[in-house]
């Protein structure tokens, strides 16, 4: 049975072999993994459609289309590489039957020589250099050459295309997060027991985006030709760190969801990114994007636009600061620490006027510092 290279999805017609999980001659099962596909947006494991032998046709590293053929299953429980090498074994027990024959069969056959044939051996220029070190590439010392993943060449292409066809600005704003933090550690307990999830801050940042979506709608819109293209819903990017690179899978009608609803969906994507089981249909789509780089320390940062949309908001870690308040009771200042966060927006200007993005920020900063707005506003 032959392997081929699957429908993978509209857009996408060719991939690399990324990594055998079979070798060549190993025994099979049905419905095993055999091989990793790396394409422009994920990675896709391809698995046996039937019981029998490996036969890999393709290398690692190749460039392959949909409907190639990069491999067979043979029946049986051996390779057709390990089938031939009998054959050649038994070479020596012809020799010794032959020696056995009656003389006078041997003379009426005149005995010929035989020389094996000379075996070409390429002289040490003509020889291809090693797969991390191509032609005209020698890696200095201490360096070493390896090719880059169609899916991080995606990535570098998609960055580099959006600083070219966007004007892209980014817009910063601060949020105390005192309140979110007193209600998480209020209603944690309960919302983990009741919905079977911890409640994050992105469910918060992902209300707060949804509802500042609906005061800025051009945010949540895309330049076509000459023309403004508005969504009437929201289906959230949520940017996650996997060991293959940066995967933006996207939360369907993420503003018809709940709290729960959002954290649980966020949970299973990005559990699928990491395990290298997210799927192509689980990347398109999106309208806006949020990127969280607090998990990895970061404390400010200005994130870049996931073409063609017009907008992706950027979460930081939260760091304690002092900052001056009004005391309610005297009116005098007062210094205080309190938990703070950066956020940015990244915006392309050519849709979203600079007081729209500053607008956007606030309202998303107002709904964050009094989070019981979240639950009220519909």
């Amino acid at each position: 049975m032959e392997i081929k290279v699957p429908q993978l999805a509209e857009t996408v017609t060719e991939g690399d072999i990324g990594r055998w999980l079979k070798k060549d001659g190993d025994r099979v099962e049905k419905d095993e993994p055999l091989v990793e596909l790396e394409t422009d947006k994920a990675t896709v494991e391809i698995v046996a459609e039937s019981s029998g032998t490996l036969e890999v046709l393709k290398q690692e590293g190749e460039t392959v289309q949909v409907g190639d053929v990069i491999g067979r299953i043979g029946e049986g429980g051996e390779s057709k590489a390990r089938q031939e090498k009998p054959a050649a074994a038994a070479a020596p027990a012809e020799e010794a039957d032959r020696a056995e024959a009656p003389a006078e069969e041997a003379a009426k056959e005149p005995r010929q020589e035989k020389t094996p044939p000379p075996r070409e051996v390429a002289p040490p220029a003509a020889r291809e250099p090693e797969p991390e070190e191509p032609a005209g590439a020698r890696a200095e010392p201490g360096t070493r050459r390896v090719r880059m993943t169609r899916l991080r060449r995606r990535i570098a292409e998609r960055l580099v295309e959006a600083q070219r066809t966007a004007a892209i600005l980014t817009t910063f704003n601060e949020i105390d997060m005192t309140g979110v933090l007193a209600l998480r550690k209020q209603h944690q307990e309960r919302f983990e027991r009741e919905q079977g999830i911890k409640l994050g801050f992105m469910s918060f940042f992902a209300r707060a985006s949804i509802l500042a979506l609906r005061d800025v709608p051009e945010i949540n819109a895309y330049i076509e030709g000459d023309e403004i293209v508005y969504h009437d819903r929201v289906h959230l990017g949520i940017a996650v760190g996997t060991p293959r690179g940066l995967v933006v899978p996207v939360v369907r009608e993420a503003d018809r969801m709940s709290f729960a609803d959002v954290e649980r969906e966020i949970k299973r994507l990005a559990t699928k990114a990491r395990d290298g089981e997210i799927a192509i249909e689980d990347l398109q789509g999106g309208t806006f994007t949020i990127s969280n780089g607090g998990i990895y320390g970061s404390l400010l940062s200005t994130p870049i636009l996931n073409p063609p949309q017009s907008g992706i908001l950027g979460m930081h870690k939260i760091e304690k600061r002092a900052i001056v308040l009004d005391d309610p009771e005297t009116g005098e200042e007062r210094i205080v620490s309190r938990p703070m966060m950066y956020v940015a927006l990244s915006y392309d200007h050519r849709i979203v006027d600079g007081e729209q993005a500053v607008t956007f920020l606030v309202r998303v900063k107002e709904r964050i510092e009094n989070p019981t707005r979240l639950l009220l506003d519909s």
